[in-house]
Order: C-alpha cells, then structure tokens, then sequence
C-alpha cells in the first residue's frame, strides 16, 4: 500500500466544484471586509486631521484597533466555508503544511487579492477621490529591518491561525480562532507600525498600492509574510502537531492527525 501523500496539486474540476467556488467567494469578499476597513481607517484620520494624521500613538491605537476589528469580522464571517485565511501569507503556510492544495491555495490567493484591490477602488470612490495611502517604510527605516519586522509579524499571525483554527486538536479552542487571529494583528500593529505599517499581509499591501500608485519598498509586503508564514507552518505542521516521530518513508498525512 502506497503511503499517504501529504500534498496535492489539486483536481482540475476543484476549480468549479460548489464548495471551492464557495471558499473563494468567501476569500474575496472577507478581505474586501477587511481591507476596506483598515485602509478607510487611514484615510477617515486624514480626512478629520490632516496628512499627519496617522502619526502619533492615538492614530497608531485606531489603526491597530480598525484593523483588528475589520480581521475579526472578516476571518469569522470565513472560518467556517474556506478556513478564514483572509491573507495570502496564511494560504502560502496552510499550503506548505499540506492543509491545502496548490490550485485551492492558487485560487484563494487570486480572490484576496481582488478584494484588495475592489476595497481600494471603492474607498477612493467614495473618498471622492482620496488616494489610498497604503504601508510604506519609515524614514530612516532600513528595507531590511522591515523585511525582517515582517517576517517576525507573520510567523507570530500564521503561528495564531494554525494553533487555534487548523490544528486538529485545537479542540474548543477554535471558538476564539478569529479573536486571537485578530488580537495578534492588533498587537503587531502595536509594535511594528510605526516602522514599516505591520502589514502581515501582502493583499493588504498589494491592493492600496495597486490603486494609490505607491509602490516604495513593496517587495518587503511580499517576501518578508511569505517567508514568515511559510515558517509558521512548516514549524508547527511537523514539530507542533504530531505526537510522535514519522518514518521518513511515511510521512503522515493531514487526516491522520
């Protein structure tokens, strides 16, 4: 008997399956939710205080907590029909963990990063115009330290999503699943903020810089969550999870768990 594999390319007819097609209209319209709420926030204290307005530490406490009240509602509106990822760095970790096929992972990465980009439009449409202001590295700010930031910020989220929402012995724990993904978001905005925005989530980079036209530094929005949310999963799918050691020649698979 040939062991269990423990990834999948995914079936052609996935694609059109009901149950895909209704994990990924989930995706788009959750990171919809919340892209347009965390950058209308910024553009609402624009609007009220100028083009300063997103600095100090009572704008950096609104933002933190926009942010993590749109994820909130976004990944439990989602939780139950595609996963909740609401991010392409957790669909890249839930991929390489082999919780998820490539063409599934494939076609959620497509639908949040249209709802990004749809979240972004219409923000500016309904600004009047208001040109979406998206993250960007701080002034004396190396790329490099905010790539690292971003490593160490998404493998702290993807870490939270895997332990409460994918872990199979998560028990009731996945009740909290999108309070804690939403507190972690909150807190890294906290702490990383100020430095580079604390994106975690390259949709959320991806969209406002799409329509806003600002593409300063992107590549770290990009690499730096991939990179640490495929740490995240790699980490807790096989040191984490199992409860002993695999033969190297079996390697266990996810509904063995």
């Amino acid at each position: 008997m040939a062991p269990p594999r423990r990834y999948a390319f995914g079936r052609p007819e996935e694609a059109t399956h009901p149950d895909s097609m209704r994990a990924t209209l989930a995706e788009f319209i959750s990171t919809f939710i919340f892209v347009f709420a965390g950058e209308g926030c910024l553009l609402a204290l624009r609007k009220l205080y100028g083009p300063d307005a997103t600095t100090g530490a009572s704008s950096l406490l609104v933002i933190a907590l926009a942010h993590a009240f749109g994820l909130f509602a976004a990944v439990a509106a989602s939780l139950n029909v595609s996963g909740g990822h609401v991010n392409p760095a957790v669909t890249f970790g839930a991929l390489l963990g082999g919780r998820i096929s490539f063409l599934r992972a494939f076609l959620y990465w497509i639908a949040q990063l249209l709802g990004a980009i749809i979240a972004a439009l219409l923000l500016r449409l309904v600004t009047d115009g208001m040109r979406p202001i998206g993250l960007g590295v701080a002034y004396g700010e190396h790329s490099v330290n905010a790539f690292i930031l971003e490593i160490v910020m998404t493998f702290g989220l993807v870490y939270t999503v895997y332990a409460t929402a994918i872990d199979p012995k998560r028990g009731s724990l996945g009740t909290i699943a999108p309070l804690a993904i939403a507190l972690v978001v909150g807190a890294n905005i906290l702490v990383g903020g100020p430095f580079d925005g604390a994106s975690m989530n390259p949709a959320r980079a991806f969209g406002p810089a799409l329509i806003g036209w600002r593409w300063g530094h992107h590549w770290v929005y990009w690499v730096g969550p991939l990179i640490g949310g495929g740490l995240a999963g790699l980490i807790y799918e096989f040191i984490i999870i199992p409860t002993e050691t695999p033969h190297a020649h079996q390697p266990l698979a996810p509904e063995d768990y």
